[in-house]
């Protein structure tokens, strides 16, 4: 090969190895070209699709591992934050016959020995129920709320149709302390009875379930009115107590209490007995805490001006009925006179001239004619009178008899009859300040005035003096009355009532006490009259709850009853 054909091989693989690098550059550059467009296309989607999820309802991945993380049952608590129900992790006994398969035997050992061990465990059970149930090869509950280490001993009996799935439980913390205001929650998860039944929708809902729900209710005053009541309803041998503390400016209910009282946490046959509502679904004649309502309503009206006017005390003849006091008053008696010592014939007379149509009215505006202004499903209808009031029953309403209403009813009344004369309805929810609602008003503030002074001279001077706690300044108003039966009232049965309110110079708080066919007992010396079972309840309780409520005792202050203590008694 000559030195031209050499040179010219040489240039031609020095041109095709230049034209294999610029291939395998350009080659190497689309490849880079079309990586990087996939990776701008996925980031691209990624982007838009972020986008999407963040205009979208879809977007609710972290929402819903948060709402899975909730209970299925929000919380309730008082109003200072204490819880009062709120759902909790827990175990439950189930039952599974086909745990060991279709063809298998559903236990290991007899029916009857695993019955019998599992009450050693659940003393409470019945044996032979759950005997049947385990023969019967049912699937279902055993038992609903079981404790850990109890779990750890059925585990140890070692039947696997014998299953512990963990469930969400309804607890209540407070025990039966507020349980007729707080209610239940079923086995389907169901509010019942109480808050639990009005609050179903609002502790269910996925969007709010996260927040507590605060009630009025301060459970330190619960407790204390609970305690309270216990001890006078066992003292005098009551059938059962009621009890209620109620702002006098909101309507907000501080504590309700009807005994006995059931666990919200074990309904059982005995529980379900005691959750009727003495305080908002049982209505009662009342009695005698009726007649300042009506003092009030002819102060009101005109009728009475002049307190030191006497009035004949002797007994009325309507018709064939009459009209008498428990024991002769003397011959005449003035309106302070009448409510210290509690005629009925002074009272029915005062009555007489205010006139049916009045005190209808007043009744009226004070919620007697409906059902108690409350949010509970527990609500009494009162016994009233209608539309017609002939002279008797105007006279006989007038103390409490011929009319029937819940302690509520009692409370809401009192309560406009010192707060200024404004009605408002109870809440069980914890209000906002400035929240309150306006209200009706009924009397006008120089008659609440009046009546703050009459009331205080009761708790003085009155009936009422076992109710007088030092420097906290109650007034309040007894109330006896005998419960109706067939063929008349019976004379034995009692309903004693006390309506308080404190602190009488600035009045913030009612309080009712009630017992049902209380016994005279050596606590009560021997007297079934709420002068000595009612009232001392009273008088116990409020030093106990003043303080809590910012009500502390003051005894420089008080109401200043100049112009009327000379009216009574030689004015002593």
């Amino acid at each position: 090969m000559n030195a031209l054909s050499i040179s010219t091989a040489i240039s031609t693989g020095r041109v095709n190895l230049i034209t294999s690098r610029q291939r395998s550059l350009t080659v190497a550059r689309w490849r880079a070209l079309w990586l990087a467009l996939v990776f701008a296309a996925v980031a691209a989607a990624a982007l838009v699709r972020i986008g999407v999820l963040g205009l979208s309802d879809n977007a609710t991945t972290v929402a819903s591992l948060e709402e899975a993380l909730l209970p299925p049952r929000g919380e309730i608590t008082d109003r200072n934050g204490v819880p009062l129900a709120r759902a909790f992790p827990a175990y439950a006994l189930w039952y599974n016959p086909e745990a060991l398969g279709e063809d298998g035997a559903p236990l290991v050992k007899s029916a009857d020995e695993v019955a019998a061990e599992l009450v050693k465990i659940f003393p409470d059970l019945d044996q032979a129920e759950v005997a049947q149930q385990l023969t019967a090869g049912r699937p279902g509950y055993i038992r609903r709320r079981v404790l850990p280490e109890d779990a750890n001993r059925v585990q140890a009996i070692g039947e696997l149709a014998l299953e512990m799935p963990q469930e969400t439980d309804r607890y209540y913390p407070q025990g039966s302390m507020g349980a007729h205001v707080l209610g239940y929650v079923d086995a389907s998860g169901d509010g019942q009875v109480g808050m639990e039944r009005v609050l179903d929708e609002r502790l269910t809902d996925p969007a709010r379930r996260s927040q507590p729900v605060a009630l009025s209710i301060d459970m330190r005053v619960q407790g204390a009115l609970e305690d309270e009541l216990r001890r006078g309803m066992l003292s005098v041998n009551a059938l059962g107590a009621a009890g209620i503390v109620l702002d006098v400016d909101t309507g907000e209910v501080m504590a309700l209490a009807s005994l006995p009282e059931f666990n919200p946490n074990k309904i059982d046959v005995e529980g379900e007995k005691f959750m009727f509502n003495r305080v908002t679904n049982q209505v009662y004649e009342l009695g005698s805490t009726f007649k300042p309502l009506t003092v009030a309503a002819a102060i009101d009206a005109g009728v009475v001006r002049d307190f030191g006017r006497r009035y004949n005390a002797q007994p009325i003849a309507v018709g064939r009925f009459t009209i008498k006091d428990s024991h002769p008053l003397g011959a005449t008696l003035n309106v302070p006179e009448t409510l210290i010592h509690s005629s009925n014939t002074v009272t029915a007379r005062i009555a007489d001239e205010l006139g049916p149509a009045k005190m209808r009215q007043t009744m009226i505006d004070l919620g007697m004619s409906e059902r108690p202004y409350i949010e509970l499903p527990a609500r009494g209808h009162p016994i009233w009178p209608g539309e017609d009031w002939p002279r008797l029953r105007n006279m006989t309403v007038s103390y409490g008899h011929g009319i029937a209403v819940t302690p509520l009813h009692l409370a809401s009344a009192y309560a406009a009859m010192i707060n200024g004369g404004v009605w408002r309805p109870a809440t069980l929810r914890k209000l906002e300040p400035g929240d309150a609602p306006r209200g009706r008003r009924v009397f006008k503030a120089s008659t609440s005035a009046r009546m703050r002074q009459l009331l205080r001279m009761i708790a003085v001077y009155g009936t009422g003096r076992n109710a007088n706690a030092p420097g906290y300044r109650v007034g309040g108003k007894t109330g006896s009355a005998e419960k109706p039966g067939a063929g008349g009232y019976r004379r034995s049965t009692l309903v004693s009532t006390f309506a308080a309110a404190f602190p009488m110079d600035r009045p913030r708080y009612v309080v009712i006490a009630m017992l049902d066919e209380p016994k005279g007992t050596t606590a009560s010396s021997y007297q079934r009259t709420a002068a000595w079972n009612a009232a001392p309840i009273v008088g116990n309780l409020v030093p106990r709850i003043g303080p809590l409520l910012g009500v502390r005792p003051d005894d420089a202050r008080d109401v200043d009853i100049s112009d009327l203590r000379p009216l009574i008694g030689g004015g002593k």
